[in-house]
């Protein structure tokens, strides 16, 4: 757990350096990072490939707490994607995994109005840069958030203030499309069926003495599948590749022998 002192927010999880899984992050961003520009991308690519790879993990964090290896299979997968195919928006990947976060509850902390300010920024600036898919993720993560009846529940009023941000019209054309992408998003979205099904969860939220809620993550999957599919649809799949990553990653795990 984050330490009590820390400010109230819904989407602060500082990396805990003592936990392996947090180690293998910062070890994978740095490599990915560097096989990039040793593979000849200029740095501020390279670093957008080492980006991509710490978003897929993250992602795959808030979709899947109670298995940190499937956040550990994410990093590489987008982080390929990411070097072949370019690297992706990451205010619109942050868009995203905000979002997420905000819907599963895994800090434990129901949203705040800095929180809620921080969402509209995100959704607004994704908007800005041509990302409408990502930007629309938060808006829709406090709509369904605020249909739970828990002590995580978000506002429908600042669902829609955030939603609204998401409208600003764009002054660049998104990073678009990739093959790599498009690829990753397909085979995510083949896993569909299994993804919806209920799971129990036993992770704890980080700030309260809970099990993360398992209604919640379902419902985060949901939500992920549905920006991929409108990704998809509107060719965006580029910047939605660390997300994409996450979800396959996710699938995986739930159809391989063995697995819960």
């Amino acid at each position: 757990m984050t330490s009590p002192t820390l400010p109230a927010s819904a989407l602060a999880r500082p990396l805990d350096l003592s936990l392996s899984s947090n180690r293998y992050v910062v070890a994978g961003t740095v490599a990915s990072t560097l096989a990039a520009r040793l593979s000849g991308h200029p740095w501020p690519s390279a670093l957008g490939v080492g980006a991509a790879g710490f978003l897929g993990w993250a992602a795959a964090r808030e979709l899947d707490p109670d298995y940190p290896d499937t956040a550990g299979a994410a990093l590489p997968l987008a982080a390929l994607a990411a070097l072949v195919g370019g690297p992706p928006n990451p205010l619109a990947g942050l868009s995203v995994l905000s979002g997420l976060r905000v819907l599963a509850a895994t800090v434990g902390q129901a949203p705040v109005p800095l929180d809620v300010a921080a969402l509209a920024g995100q959704a607004g600036l994704s908007a800005l840069t041509g990302e409408r898919v990502a930007a629309l993720v938060p808006g829709a993560a406090l709509a369904l958030s605020s249909t739970r009846p828990d002590a995580f529940q978000g506002s429908g009023r600042d669902a829609g203030l955030v939603a609204l941000a998401a409208l600003l019209p764009g002054v660049r054309r998104g990073q678009g499309r990739g093959a790599p992408a498009d690829a990753l998003t397909l085979a995510a979205l083949g896993l569909s069926g299994v993804l919806t099904r209920a799971e129990t969860v036993e992770t704890e939220c980080d700030r309260a003495s809970t099990p993360v809620p398992a209604e919640r993550v379902r419902l985060t999957r949901l939500l992920a599948l549905g920006a991929l599919g409108a990704g998809l649809l509107a060719r965006e799949t580029r910047s939605l590749a660390p997300l994409a990553s996450a979800v396959l990653a996710v699938g995986l795990r739930r159809v391989l022998p063995g697995a819960k």
